[in-house]
């Protein structure tokens, strides 16, 4: 995973760079997919590339390894809009956050990253030092979904 912050005026390079893995640099809120990598847009002028290593960026952009500084979580399955909604201050229904949308959000009292991967999936991204402590809450979320349901049924 490598940070990318575009220099004022380096768009256009930073893109013709970023050609040969399929993505383009996300608008705010978005992600651009493709066959080799994905790049998160993570804050203003700055996005994530994950699952390959960045093209040579010199002059045209600041680029920072963060492999070892974060940790990714994958919730998918029917309850996991459901669940995030309890853990997450976002409107995640599909209208307002559809697939391919991200966002710099907090996980009850963590900082966190939000992408949209599937109609029911998510992507959650957190500083290495709160994985655990994401894992637990959102087990214990599920948990109290789960009971809830088993109540109703």
């Amino acid at each position: 995973m490598t940070s990318i912050a575009p220099f004022p005026g380096t768009i256009e390079a930073v893109n013709a760079r970023l050609a040969p893995l399929g993505v383009s640099f996300p608008a705010p809120g978005r992600q651009s997919t493709g066959p080799a990598a994905r790049l998160v847009w993570t804050g203003r002028d700055q996005a994530f590339l994950v699952g390959a290593p960045a093209p040579d960026l010199t002059g045209l952009a600041a680029t920072t390894d963060q492999s070892d500084g974060w940790a990714t979580l994958t919730l998918a399955g029917p309850l996991a809009g459901d669940t995030l909604a309890r853990l997450i201050p976002l409107d995640l229904r599909d209208a307002a956050f559809p697939v391919g949308h991200t966002a710099r959000t907090g996980l009850n009292h963590m900082s966190a990253i939000l992408s949209r991967s599937g109609p029911a999936a998510w992507e959650i991204m957190v500083f290495r030092s709160m994985a655990r402590t994401a894992w637990h809450e959102l087990a214990e979320a599920l948990e109290m979904q789960a009971a809830r349901l088993n109540a109703l049924a």
